[in-house]
């Protein structure tokens, strides 16, 4: 058998690999052996940033539907035992649960490890693992990696550690639930001991799980709570994934779920994406409140407690965004680096610093707020928006209302250029200086203005007379790809924009702009 090279297993401060058969030209390199060795690696990890015995420590363990997840789950287990370290069974969780184990004083764990690629394919799998501090960064992934290349393990216990069921999933939805009565209340004012069981009846919810593992916030959160699902869809956990991607960004999802508010007339939507780590949402009419609409929400609902916070999101939010942000909520926007992990550790740099900032937020749906350990939980999020859903019921208003001053672009265009060159990351950082210099040398006469300060890539403002809007070209964070967005504010305007481009772009034949709108 090939020995596996465990540093492609890395993606960013996760890790991912081939788990299944089935895919051609895909072959498994992230198995039951090396999920033994990364269990492994993680103890030793934990270990010595702890300075605990490996034999004191407590570790969850938890997974997704993913049709590998069993298998890799057991593998993991086997990791861990050997040497003393207690282990927390958690079977199908969620992505942030799993990291609430160690904070939930019942389970009180050191580390947590969570089995998930997220919305990949079937075959994909991966690991997610957590400490006290939050999630592991890009440098503890790489020292577990190599950990588990080299076959290095902590010195083997006396006895073998013990492998215990939990009810996290169970104690987990009674906080959310309690987060929502307690939210409803302030709300209500002195009401009843009915209206706090029951905080969420009269409205009707749709839950679209799109047979991840966030079945749980329908049956075990909005139910409990009085709040009518019957109009929700793919709760059932199938790691086929057989009716859509489970992804907020995935178009079919999110048109999935649009039909089924509208269809069953409910209030409001949510979906999630396969661990629950992301989520975004529809309004009454079966609009989607999603990219720019979903960290416009998340901040409207963070300013009414924090007023003039700083939010952090990724490089590709818009500028009307930016207005919405800071005009009409009176918070301070910081666009930053593609990665949630990267949005996230610069919200906790600048408290640091101390510039207060209560939200980090992708438009990919991860959410991080600073009230939840900044931790992007797709639930938290969801949480705090059927809270304001259930104040503003009692206003006699909907939840539409909470962005009704966010205007979108005309247009808005994503195209990703592939790079051919060998030396991909040099042959990428090559055409971002030039493009750079192209800009500040002869922009003017193309209506061009280099965007600063600005954290990745290169971003470019273009005149009302040549596109009226913006361009980001940046580099994948992981792979051979550089993406472009273009945003106008006029229809056909991303079209001008792509000319301007074109005749630039030309000049690098190891770029693919064969795609190039």
């Amino acid at each position: 058998m090939a020995e596996i090279d465990f540093k492609k297993l890395q993606n960013g401060s996760d890790i991912r690999g081939v788990a299944l058969e089935g895919v051609a030209g895909e072959r498994p390199n992230l198995t039951a052996a090396e999920a033994e060795k990364l269990a492994a690696g993680f103890v030793l990890w934990l270990s010595e940033k702890t300075g605990k015995k490996a034999d004191e420590l407590k570790v969850s363990i938890g997974r997704d539907p993913r049709l590998s997840g069993e298998a890799l789950l057991a593998g993991a287990v086997n990791g861990m035992l050997p040497w003393g370290t207690g282990v927390y069974d958690c079977g199908l969780a969620s992505t942030p649960a799993m990291f609430m184990s160690t904070v939930f004083p019942q389970y009180a764990c050191d580390g947590a490890v969570m089995i998930t690629a997220s919305h990949l394919p079937f075959n994909r799998n991966g690991f997610k693992f957590f400490d006290r501090d939050g999630g592991l960064n890009k440098g503890d992934i790489a020292a577990i990696l190599a950990f588990a290349e080299a076959g290095r393990t902590p010195e083997k216990a006396v006895r073998e550690g013990t492998l215990e069921p939990s009810a996290l999933m169970e104690d987990y939805s009674a906080f959310l639930r309690d987060k929502i009565k307690d939210g409803v209340a302030q709300a209500a004012g002195a009401g009843g001991a009915a209206d706090r069981e029951k905080p969420l009846a009269g409205l009707k919810i749709t839950v679209d799980a799109g047979n991840g593992a966030g079945g749980f916030y329908a049956e075990k959160v909005l139910a409990p709570l009085g709040a009518d699902v019957s109009g929700s869809q793919f709760l059932e956990p199938d790691g086929r994934f057989p009716n859509h991607a489970p992804n907020p960004e995935d178009r079919a999802a999110i048109h999935a779920v649009s039909e089924a508010v509208r269809k069953n007339g409910s209030d409001f939507g949510l979906i999630f994406d396969t661990d629950v780590d992301r989520s975004s949402a529809v309004d009454q009419y079966g609009r989607e409140i999603n990219r720019n609409g979903i960290v416009a929400m998340a901040a409207a609902l963070v300013a009414e407690e924090h007023p003039g916070t700083t939010v952090v999101t990724d490089s590709i939010t818009s500028d009307q965004l930016t207005e919405f942000l800071e005009v009409d909520l009176g918070l301070r926007h910081r666009r930053f680096k593609r990665g949630y992990k990267n949005v996230i550790n610069e919200a906790i740099r600048l408290n640091a610093e101390g510039t207060d900032c209560q939200l980090a937020i992708e438009t990919s749906g991860h959410a991080a707020l600073a009230e939840n350990y900044f931790l992007d939980d797709g639930a938290y999020l969801a949480t705090k928006i059927v809270i304001k859903a259930a104040k503003l019921a009692l206003e006699g208003k909907k939840l539409d209302s909470v962005i009704a001053g966010l205007t979108e672009p005309a247009e808005a265009v994503e195209v990703r250029f592939p790079i051919l060159a060998e030396n991909f990351g040099a042959y990428g950082d090559r055409v971002l200086e030039d493009l750079m210099r192209f800009v500040k040398e002869g922009g003017a006469q193309a209506g061009m203005t280099p965007v600063e300060p600005n954290y990745e890539g290169v971003r470019i403002s273009f005149d009302k007379a040549h596109g009226d809007g913006w361009c980001l070209l940046r580099k994948s964070l992981h792979d051979p790809i550089m993406p472009l967005n273009i945003e106008s504010n006029e229809p056909g305007g991303c079209g001008k924009i792509a000319d301007v481009l074109r005749g630039f772009l030309a000049a690098y034949g190891e770029l693919d702009t064969s795609k190039l709108c």
